[in-house]
Order: C-alpha cells, then sequence, then structure tokens
C-alpha cells in the first residue's frame, strides 16, 4: 500500500467519525425528557435497555461486530441522554436556575477527581469553576463556607474498595450527600520519555493506586515509592524533574495535561476498576419519582443482641434493596461502631418514611445523608 492509498483511509475514517459525532449530537437533542415529565414514565428503564442492546448485538453479528464491542459502545452511549434526562428532571424539581457553578476536588487538573468533576458539572451546568484542593477536609470546608457550591469527593473502588477518610469525613460535615459520578479507571504508567521499565528508579502516586496496582508493582521491588496528595500532583511532579527514572501512576488523560508518555495501560489488579465519587452540597435536594434515587444514612446501633440484623430486616420487610453496608469505628468510643447504609428507595416514597421510623426505635442515632439521583441506570 502506498502513501497515497494510506492517506485516502486515513481521511474515510475521519470523515465517518465526524458523521458518528453529528449523529450523537443530534441524538442527545431529541427531547425525551418533557415527553416523560408528561407521561410520567421512568427514566432509565431497564427492560427497553436490555432488549436495545439484545437487537444491537444480533445486528452487530451480522456485520461482523464482536457483541463485546457493541456492548460497550451502546451502554456509553445509551448512558448519556439518560443521565442529561434526569439531569433536567431535577432541574426542574429543585427550581435549579443556575447556569454555572463552582466544583471543589482532589488535586490539580488533570487528577481522577478533576475528571468526575467535568463529567458532572458538564451534565448539570454550562459554566464550571474548578477549585482544586490539597485534602478531603479541604473540599468540605469550600463547600460548607459557600467559596463553592459541590464537592466531588471518591469513596470507594472496586478494586481497592472503601476509602476510609471519606466515611469518615460524612460523620462530622452538615453538608448533604445530592449525586454521584462512577468513571472508569485506567491506571498507566507515565514517564518524560519512552523509558524501559528497568530504568525506572522512583514512581510517583497517590496512596489509592499504588494499592489498586498492587500486583504489578511486586514485579519491580527495586523501585522507590512515593506518596504524593493526588494522581495529578504525581505527574505534575515527574514533568517538572523531568529525568530518565522517575515515572507517575496516573491516568493517561491527566498525562496528556503535562506532556507525559504512557509506558503502559491498564495496571490496576482487577481488569474492570471503576471509582465511585460522591457529590456533596451545603442543601439536601429532592429526586423526582421518575428518577432512579438512592439514600445513604448513618446510624449508630443499641449495645443488644441482633439489633443490626433486626435493622436491617425493617428494610427487607418495606422490600428496599440495601447496596452498600459499612462500619466505621465511633471516635473516643472504643468497640463500637457507626454504620453507612446505601439503599435503593427514594427518601419521599412511602416505604422509605415507614422503614425511617422503624429504624429509629432500634437505633442510638440515624443520620440522613441524602437522597440522590442513581447513576446506575443500565
Amino acid at each position: 500500500m502506498n502513501d497515497n492509498s494510506l492517506l485516502a483511509i486515513c481521511e474515510q475514517i475521519s470523515a465517518l467519525d465526524l458523521k458518528l459525532l453529528s449523529l450523537l449530537a443530534k441524538r442527545r437533542t431529541l427531547d425525551l425528557a418533557r415527553s416523560k415529565i408528561n407521561s410520567q414514565c421512568p427514566i432509565g428503564y431497564k427492560t427497553r435497555e436490555h432488549d436495545l442492546l439484545e437487537r444491537l448485538m444480533a445486528e452487530g453479528q451480522k456485520l461482523k461486530l464482536d457483541s463485546f464491542y457493541v456492548t460497550r459502545m451502546f451502554q456509553m452511549i445509551t448512558e448519556d441522554p439518560v443521565l442529561m434526562q434526569q439531569a433536567t428532571l431535577q432541574s426542574n424539581l429543585n427550581h435549579s436556575v443556575d447556569h454555572s457553578a463552582r466544583i471543589a476536588f482532589l488535586g490539580p487538573e488533570g487528577s481522577y477527581s478533576h475528571l468526575a468533576a467535568k463529567q458532572y458539572g458538564a451534565r448539570y451546568f454550562n459554566h464550571v469553576v474548578e477549585c482544586g484542593c490539597h485534602k478531603f477536609i479541604d473540599i468540605a470546608q469550600l463547600v460548607e463556607t459557600g467559596q463553592a457550591e459541590y464537592g466531588i469527593l471518591p469513596i470507594e473502588n472496586s478494586s481497592s474498595g472503601s476509602i476510609n477518610e471519606v466515611y469518615d469525613l460524612l460523620q462530622h460535615t452538615h453538608l448533604s450527600l445530592v449525586g454521584e459520578v462512577t468513571i472508569p479507571i485506567d491506571h498507566c504508567l507515565l514517564a518524560n520519555s519512552k523509558l524501559r521499565l528497568d530504568q525506572i528508579e522512583t514512581i510517583y502516586s497517590h496512596p489509592q493506586p499504588f494499592q489498586q496496582c498492587s500486583q504489578f508493582l511486586t514485579n519491580f521491588p527495586q523501585w522507590n515509592i512515593e506518596y504524593c496528595e493526588s494522581t495529578a500532583s504525581a505527574m505534575e511532579k515527574v514533568a517538572q524533574l523531568n529525568c530518565s527514572t522517575a515515572a507517575a501512576l496516573g491516568g493517561g488523560q491527566g498525562g496528556a495535561i503535562y506532556g507525559l508518555q504512557v509506558l503502559k495501560h491498564n495496571l490496576a489488579n482487577q481488569q474492570k476498576n471503576i471509582t465511585r465519587f460522591i457529590v456533596l452540597a451545603r442543601n439536601a435536594i429532592e429526586v423526582i419519582e421518575q428518577v432512579p434515587a438512592k439514600t445513604m444514612m448513618i446510624m449508630a446501633i443499641r449495645q443488644k443482641s441482633h439489633a443490626l440484623v433486626k435493622a436491617l430486616l425493617v428494610l427487607r420487610t418495606h422490600a428496599i434493596v440495601m447496596t452498600q453496608l459499612k462500619s466505621r469505628p465511633i471516635p473516643d468510643k472504643p468497640c463500637k461502631e457507626m454504620f453507612y447504609i446505601d439503599v435503593k428507595a427514594n427518601l419521599r416514597s412511602v416505604q422509605m418514611q415507614k422503614a425511617l421510623q422503624e429504624i429509629q426505635r432500634l437505633t442510638c442515632s440515624l443520620k440522613i445523608l441524602g437522597c440522590y439521583p442513581s447513576q446506575n441506570i443500565v
């Protein structure tokens, strides 16, 4: 194949890419949200999405397209307008008229928290002022003092589990949980130039990526591990050092911001590595009934036999699905714990209100952290 033929193929691919973008933009503009308000149809109707993917996979096979490729692509495509519909309905319900917002997140530009903040901001606002912070407590304080309207905090990862520092922070803040964002994490090894792995002497990152990539790191016991406040600050440090023996562990998108090159992709212990972020604000919100909702609460159980089991059975009695149960110690009270519970339920629902009344009688304390739209819609 000569250069002219190769150039012609590249031009055809570019033209098709532009057509795809145009079609995706057209798909997004179809105003399903207004129709669903009038018809009271639920947002994120899973049966319809499942049937759609089944049909698309069948058509893809006729076109010799891999089913996994078709599924992964169309899950992203169908998720986008559904989340946009949720945002529209939520804005109408909570009378949100602001077109801009200040969002606080961990790390400088390029961190995973920064990407989560951009994703949330793009969904709800026309303009976002980004506020990078050094610590989780700084994020909460910016929102509490009104210097930011929203704070984005990572709370759990599918590989390394819960982020205890964030759970502990929720015990002591008056902020409300108003949303969630989940993003896929692709930890990469990043450097200023194309190094061989045996040339690396020091690797920089936040403690979480080191934990999530522990299996890969065991192959290189000679590397010095240096902890940073965020993946972005690690990438920034490696870029500033500009030496041939330093590397960072972080995201490829963030690495590109700092001019770093990817040496190796997909380093997490689990191939499907996802981080869930929560969104905090000063005021609680209501979630419209058409939108799948979650509610998070903290409770302290009375020191009685089977007290926790009895509280959880209340949820079962009212057909409320629990998605997470997390325990954390109570400060200054040895051997006593707080329990964080996430459920698939709207705080305004009759079932949830009845369940809370019963749970209240079984607990020493009960705090509702917030009711918020669920991002798990397909």
